[in-house]
């Protein structure tokens, strides 16, 4: 393994940080590559003390950028998520967060173009073989990245950076709703298995013995609540078409109570063993859209009225928007639209080396 250090940029995207590559700046070979990134990432070790890693899941994800290899967009986007304390690279699931660096990152690459006000780079997911389409501004032939919108998780404000999603529906599981039902049991627990984006397993809060309000060092201290969404994780994981799921990062668990501020929905999220201090940006639209299924779980926990499309959903550190319209065909529910606003920022461009 080289020892000479691979060119990164460190980006924050959404309310996640990671690593940013070129696709030929990394070894072609997956194998040979993960080494490398978990060498990188100082992985395993809880504190993450000898690499880039923030000892967290959420600071502890990679992303792969190329340009497109057919026409169906600009440029194609691999998200990897690292374990911590673990020897763990997985890409069975997207990243919403780091998507919305992918679009600034591929102008700073040259990849794409910079187009003055707006830039519109579409991205070709390759988690899930979907494509979003993120659009930001961009002067002198750079993205621009201060602006005035806050989200949630960020202690400041940026440039907005829209991302409308095509066919997300599926993308992982093969269907929205893999069990073709909008509510199963597991473990005597009524449960909602959805896949808009991210595979999330969605229940009551009530159900699960707690009441959707607690904090994170709370719910991860609740040694029995723990055991409870393993045990829905597993057997979910199978009816979700994702076999046995013991080793990897999906599905995502979000539990669910009636709002406490202004929005429609408060959530709680394991991703799968640590709680989120938000939530992901692709668990949010999976999570709203299961709110918007008459029958689900969430939709009865859900307070309206919806304007415009948008549910808001509540988490430990305040808000997320997230902008679903759905249909039926032959009572089928069909998802018409998802999109979501994030921002994003350069924090370093450089050389990272591997601890070997």
């Amino acid at each position: 393994m080289s020892t000479d250090g691979v060119r990164a940029m460190v980006m924050r995207g959404g309310s996640s940080k990671g690593l940013y590559f070129l696709a030929s700046d990394l070894p072609e070979d997956a194998s040979i590559r993960n080494r490398l990134l978990l060498e990188v990432m100082g992985s395993p070790d809880p504190r993450q003390i000898d690499g880039m890693g923030g000892a967290h899941p959420l600071t502890s994800k990679v992303a792969v950028v190329e340009a497109c290899r057919h026409d169906r967009a600009d440029v194609d986007y691999l998200f990897l998520q690292l374990g911590v304390d673990e020897a763990i690279v997985t890409d069975k699931q997207n990243c919403g967060n780091l998507l919305a660096g992918i679009g600034p990152f591929a102008v700073e690459r040259g990849i794409v173009a910079a187009q003055e006000p707006m830039t519109e780079v579409r991205v070709h997911m390759l988690n899930s073989d979907s494509v979003a389409t993120a659009r930001f501004p961009t002067t002198d032939a750079a993205p621009v990245y201060t602006g005035t919108t806050m989200i949630s998780g960020v202690p400041e404000t940026a440039a907005a950076i829209t991302l409308d999603f095509e066919d997300l529906a599926g993308g992982t599981t093969g269907a929205l709703l893999p069990t073709d039902s909008v509510s199963d049991t597991i473990a005597g627990v009524p449960v909602t298995l959805i896949d808009n984006g991210m595979p999330v397993v969605v229940l009551r809060a009530s159900d699960a013995g707690i009441s959707g309000y607690e904090s994170c060092e709370e719910l991860e201290a609740h040694a029995a609540l723990r055991s409870l969404l393993e045990k829905i994780r597993l057997e979910a994981g199978e009816l979700m078409n994702l076999g046995d799921v013991t080793a990897t990062t999906v599905p995502k668990l979000t539990m669910v109570a009636p709002p406490q501020a202004n929005g429609h929905l408060s959530t709680r999220t394991f991703i799968p063993h640590r709680c989120h201090q938000a939530i992901g940006v692709l668990g949010a639209v999976s999570v709203a859209t299961a709110a918007l299924l008459p029958g689900a779980p969430a939709a009865q926990e859900l307070h309206g009225p919806i304007t415009g499309d948008v549910v808001t959903l509540e988490h430990p550190t305040g808000t997320f928007d997230a902008v679903i319209t759905i249909a039926e065909s032959d009572g089928v529910p069909v998802v018409v639209r998802s999109g979501i606003v994030r921002t994003a920022r350069k924090l370093m461009d450089g050389i990272v080396f591997p601890r070997t």
